[in-house]
């Protein structure tokens, strides 16, 4: 048993991090032949059907009726619209800068929550996210030519609003049904209202080349599908207070995989900006989360898929 934990567990994470660092040059690729939009209803189109395959396997409790309005409005913020202005992002952000951009989604959250709900944010939280807004400017002024805030920056910007505000709806339904299944039933919801630009979607995937098809497959089904089950299990392992740790990697895995994938080089002023995310990101949660205790599923899909 102890030999199965040691080879699973690490497995995972390697799964859940190479996933989501995927998505980011991946989408790049499909865009070249597909509009976001379309690209987003396809996408979400199998990724809903393969949660809706799961729901139908696992019958877990059905939602009561009283969280349906939380639950939609978890689908529109973080697949919908969070899609809408990722992918419309991508078509000039770089991917690495993507991903750095989003690196600065929790903070956001955790702002979002002092104002919102009341939650305390530590002075180290305050400072931290004041360094990592810095690191973001730095960035979106990048993309934008060194002059000005780039459009596609203030999109990806956008999305990592959207992804903020998503992760404090989800957090009071994860605690009371599962990560899992609150997934399953946000990629639903958010497929079901990407489906007006479906029949795009499918035109233009039928139109493209393999690998435009095959990057909406990959799309749908690592990122979107496996890559939050086996950060659910991890999570689950090892809690989210070491858990989420591992999201550092994120961002450096990104642009290898970027390179790899499609030859993209960031920048030299990509790469200062987000040395200064990251040291935000690590001044804001790592003493907090060190002192967190482990819990299997509320902060599960806090950071992470594109």
């Amino acid at each position: 048993m102890k030999t199965r934990f040691s080879l699973v567990l690490p497995l995972c994470v390697v799964l859940a991090i190479l996933s989501w660092a995927s998505a980011y040059p991946v989408t790049r690729i499909a865009l070249h032949e597909m509009s976001p939009l379309p690209l987003a209803a396809t996408r979400y189109a199998l990724a809903g059907s393969i949660a809706l395959l799961w729901l139908l396997i696992k019958r877990p409790p059905f939602p009561d009726k009283r969280d349906w309005p939380q639950l939609l409005a978890c689908g529109a913020t973080g697949i919908t619209l969070y899609n809408i202005l990722f992918n419309s992002g991508e078509m000039t952000v770089s991917s690495g800068a993507t991903s750095l951009l989003l690196a600065a989604m929790p903070l956001i959250a955790a702002l979002l929550a002092s104002i919102f709900l009341g939650e305390r944010l530590s002075a180290r939280g305050w400072l931290g996210s004041f360094i990592s807004f810095i690191g973001v400017a730095l960035i979106s002024l990048n993309e934008g030519g060194g002059v000005r805030l780039g459009q596609g920056a203030i999109f990806i910007i956008g999305a990592a609003c959207c992804g903020a505000l998503y992760t404090i709806l989800q957090k009071r339904l994860i605690r009371k049904y599962g990560a899992l299944p609150v997934i399953a039933y946000v990629l639903i919801i958010g497929g079901l209202l990407l489906s007006p630009w479906l029949k795009q979607g499918i035109e233009a995937a039928s139109a493209a080349g393999a690998v435009t098809r095959w990057s909406v497959v990959e799309l749908a089904v690592l990122p979107a599908a496996l890559g939050y089950a086996a950060w659910g299990y991890v999570i689950g392992q090892m809690g989210a207070s070491r858990g989420v740790l591992f999201m550092y990697l994120l961002p450096p895995v990104t642009m290898i995989l970027a390179f790899i994938l499609s030859g993209e080089v960031p920048r030299f002023s990509t790469l200062e900006g987000g040395s200064v995310v990251m040291a935000g990101l690590a001044l804001a949660t790592y003493p907090a989360r060190r002192r967190e205790q482990p819990i299997p599923a509320q902060d599960a899909v806090e950071m992470g898929e594109a």
